[in-house]
């Protein structure tokens, strides 16, 4: 099993690195992690942080496309079974993912036997799309 988290910034200089640190310190037993930082076109030095961290995959925007295509920029960049949104900002706090996830794990979900991960990524992205 794996956890994509997804992390749209844009103008978050003075939170970017802390916020991927606690992520990553997150403990989640055998499920794999990845990290996915979505800059969208940050004028205040964020690029340069991110670009400095480890440990993540990072994309940039050119120019400021707004959170709705941060984040479809990293829906269909993540390759987890699960897809978490992490603001930068830490309105969320990584220390839940454990008591978000548990449901999902507890059981199989029924969505995927009725629809491929890519059709119904394709259904998460264009609702955010449009």
């Amino acid at each position: 099993m794996k956890l994509s988290v997804i992390v749209p910034a844009y103008n978050e200089r003075s939170t970017i690195e802390a916020v991927v640190r606690r992520v990553q310190a997150v403990n989640l037993g055998p499920i794999e992690k990845e990290i996915i930082v979505v800059d969208d076109g940050s004028g205040d030095g964020t690029t340069e942080i991110v670009k400095k961290l480890s440990g993540i995959r990072s994309i940039s925007h050119e120019r400021n496309a707004g959170k709705g295509a941060a984040l479809t920029t990293g829906f269909r960049a993540a390759t987890g079974d699960i897809v978490l949104i992490q603001d930068a900002d830490l309105e969320y706090h990584p220390e839940d993912y454990r008591a978000v996830i548990q449901p999902i794990m507890s059981r199989e979900p029924s969505w995927p036997r009725r629809l491929s991960r890519r059709r119904a990524l394709n259904s998460i992205t264009n609702s955010c799309v449009s």
